[in-house]
């Protein structure tokens, strides 16, 4: 099974919203929340891709599409080893995501737990090293945020990508996809609070506990 949809976008630029768009459309979305209950020996497929040895397919089994971390800082990557798919690029005022990420994944309290868990090193590989390692940096988080969105129109062809923002719904997305539009409403889900509960239950119990995978 193939990718058809590749999530350029960071995460908390409306990325739990696209992959709830993405599922009501027939695609099978991967995305944190698929990433974090299969457990370290995911994991450490995604710190084998850092390492330019990935195995995409075993990563995405089951899957025709992928938004949000880890796998968006990997688009150029995942575009090029599937030539077929289309790539959307999420998209939100930076100021904005900057202080989105602050109140959730880059938490200075969970950004300090990460590196002595089971999860840290593929959360480098994937996430950190992607912003040199300067989670809280006001200027250079921006600074990369554009620079990505930027390095992104420059590296995919223009009729193979959508920069999209939740906020225009179905009919630019399903445009893009050659799909009629759902007649529901486009999902839009607000994610902060279940977020920000999530990483405090891993902080307090672990990530075993709190995930249940096994092993």
């Amino acid at each position: 099974m193939a990718l058809d949809i590749i999530g350029a976008g960071f995460g908390r630029t409306g990325t739990m919203s696209l992959k709830a768009a993405l599922e009501e459309l027939g695609y099978p979305c991967y995305h944190m929340v698929e990433c974090f209950p299969k457990g370290p020996a995911h994991w450490k497929l995604w710190e084998q891709a850092g390492a330019a040895a990935a195995d995409w397919d075993a990563i995405f089994e089951g899957f025709t599409a992928t938004v949000d971390f880890p796998a968006c800082t990997s688009y150029a990557a995942l575009a090029e080893y599937y030539p077929d798919a289309k790539v959307v690029l999420t998209v939100r005022d930076p100021e904005k995501w900057f202080a989105s990420v602050q109140s959730t994944i880059f938490g200075k309290e969970w950004i300090e737990f990460l590196p002595g868990t089971e999860a840290g090193a593929y959360m480098k590989t994937t996430i950190n090293d992607y912003f040199d390692g300067r989670m809280h940096d006001h200027d250079h988080l921006v600074r990369r945020f554009n620079e990505h969105v930027a390095d992104v129109r420059e590296t995919i062809e223009p009729k193979r990508l959508l920069i999209f923002e939740v906020a225009d719904g179905w009919e630019p997305l399903c445009e893009f996809l050659e799909l009629p539009a759902p007649k529901e409403a486009f999902p839009h889900v607000n994610d902060t609070e279940a977020v920000q509960g999530l990483i405090r239950a891993i902080m307090d119990n672990g990530f075993q506990e709190v995930l249940g995978y096994q092993g």
